[in-house]
């Protein structure tokens, strides 16, 4: 089996304070394929590494949102 885990960058501008970051930790960890997910409360950062097979970008982004939280993907 071949390791398939891609590293994806978001940024939110919209972590208004450190709770949020168990929250969207939380919620991105629940995917599938997630296997780590790491929210930079003083950047706006969210880095995750993830089986792109299994959840893509668009996925989440969407459970970002269903946290509450607006992020988009970013090159930095």
């Amino acid at each position: 089996m071949t390791n398939t885990t891609i590293r994806t960058k978001l940024r939110s501008d919209e972590l208004s304070c450190p709770s949020c970051v168990p929250k969207i930790e939380t919620a991105l960890m629940a995917l599938p394929g997630v296997e780590k997910a790491e929210v930079k409360f003083a950047s706006g950062r969210i880095e995750v590494e993830h089986d792109p097979a299994l959840t893509d970008v668009d996925a989440l982004v969407k459970s970002i949102a269903k946290s509450g939280y607006t992020a988009k993907p970013s090159v930095f």
